[in-house]
């Protein structure tokens, strides 16, 4: 493959800007890295922080997305996992430093020195990448790129928060139905539990597409629903919603945080957290959550629901899910 030496690109200059499209140059594999043509890459929450500036040290300038699905273009002189051709997925997690006490210890996602693709690598809103061969996946056939996409993150954080909310749940609670919500309940709903899907106020539109996924009520955040919950999953990034979790759930219950932002959680009376309630966060991922959800998903089967953009309008797309205009996820096609 005749690899090019520039390529255009959506690249963000400074936060709170809209991205550029900008000739900038093609990248080049390392010893222990991967060329990836990109053949499509969503469109997540994560990169809304990243350009509103919510989250603050973004390698600048920055190509985002971290979604990523392509064909392996070129290989680094140490790359033995993968092919000239093969499909690979590329997620949020893009390197470790495999030596401080939290790498030792199996918990990589709260690595000390971690590198994170599309933030402080650049991501996938290009035609090229490159990409630690450690830290990307094989792609299940059963997925088309577009499809495959989102679950590279909205599925992998859907993943991951869904285990934190622990074993013996019968009925879990979704706060904000996006990309992971519509991945999370699928997978829930496979497990035999009943889903509680909580929306913005008044959006019937969403409420019916979480119906139609398996939840067996839907309403807005703002309402209680018809029976406790074991576990509430908010995906939202809404602090206010962490006391309105909280009283929703059961003596015993989780209240998972599953975004990397959320706004200031306010003040709540000790007695909604008393019980042997317990509110986490959910910190980026592991690839061990990678190879698991990655293996479940055909199985379930987990149907990602896609609106697709052409590269070139990522500021739509990115405007689109910041106004909640977005019905499952937003996924960005590049030619």
């Amino acid at each position: 493959m005749q690899i090019p030496e520039k390529m255009q690109a959506m690249v963000l200059e400074a936060p709170g800007r809209p991205l550029r499209l900008l000739e900038v140059p093609a990248p080049r594999p390392g010893p222990e890295q991967v060329l990836i043509r990109v053949q499509a890459c969503g469109v997540c929450r994560t990169d809304l922080h990243i350009v509103d500036g919510e989250l603050t040290e973004p390698k600048l300038p920055l190509i985002l997305g971290h979604e990523i699905v392509g064909t392996v273009a070129a290989r680094g002189a140490k790359v033995k996992k993968f092919r000239a051709g093969d499909r690979i997925g590329v997620p949020w997690l893009g390197h470790t430093c495999g030596q401080c006490r939290y790498c030792l210890r199996g918990r990589e996602n709260l690595c000390d020195s971690p590198k994170f693709t599309g933030y402080t690598l650049n991501g996938g809103y290009a035609p090229y990448t490159v990409a630690d061969q450690h830290y990307t996946f094989h792609l299940p056939r059963e997925y088309g790129d577009a499809e495959a996409a989102p679950l590279l993150c909205a599925g992998l954080i859907g993943y991951r928060s869904y285990t934190l909310a622990g074993a013996g749940v019968e009925r879990l609670g979704i706060y904000g139905f996006g990309a992971a919500a519509h991945i999370t309940v699928q997978v829930a709903v496979h497990q035999g539990q009943k889903v509680y899907a909580f929306t913005r106020a008044g959006d019937a539109e969403t409420q019916e597409f979480a119906r139609r996924l398996g939840a067996v009520w839907a309403g807005g955040s703002d309402e209680k629903p018809p029976e406790e919950l074991d576990a509430a999953i908010i995906f939202a990034p809404v602090g206010a919603l962490v006391p309105a979790a909280l009283r929703a759930t059961c003596k015993g219950g989780v209240v998972v945080c599953g975004g990397i932002h959320m706004s200031d959680i306010p003040s709540f009376p000790y007695d909604i957290l008393w019980g042997e309630r317990l509110v986490r966060s959910v910190a980026n991922l592991t690839r061990r959550d990678g190879e698991e959800f990655l293996a479940l998903a055909p199985k379930v089967p987990v149907k990602t629901e896609v609106q697709t953009f052409p590269l070139e309008d990522a500021n739509e797309a990115l405007n689109r899910l910041r106004s909640g205009r977005i019905t499952g996820a937003a996924v960005l096609v590049v030619d």
